[in-house]
């Protein structure tokens, strides 16, 4: 049978000072965040943002259709397609 050793003093006192460390760490992060909150902002219509991308990706996918017309028309017929979709 073996027995083990603890030294209760020394490891838990190291204990205690991890876990405060880690808390006041935790603390300090947490207001940190806090104050970034309130700063000014720029507010973004996110619906522009999103209609300016679909239009953008229907002329991406029109011009590819345009440049694959002659040796695929099935394809270029399928993209037109899908940018219509929209």
């Amino acid at each position: 049978m073996t027995t083990a050793t603890f030294h209760s003093a020394i490891n838990l006192r190291d204990y205690f000072t991890d876990v405060s460390r880690a808390a006041r760490a935790f603390a300090a992060a947490l207001f940190a965040a806090q104050e970034r909150q309130y700063v000014a902002q720029e507010v973004v219509d996110t619906e522009t943002v999103s209609a300016r991308k679909l239009h953008q990706s229907r002329k991406q996918l029109f011009a590819m259709a345009r440049s694959c017309e002659y040796h695929s028309p099935s394809l270029a017929a399928e993209l037109r397609n899908l940018a219509s979709r929209g």
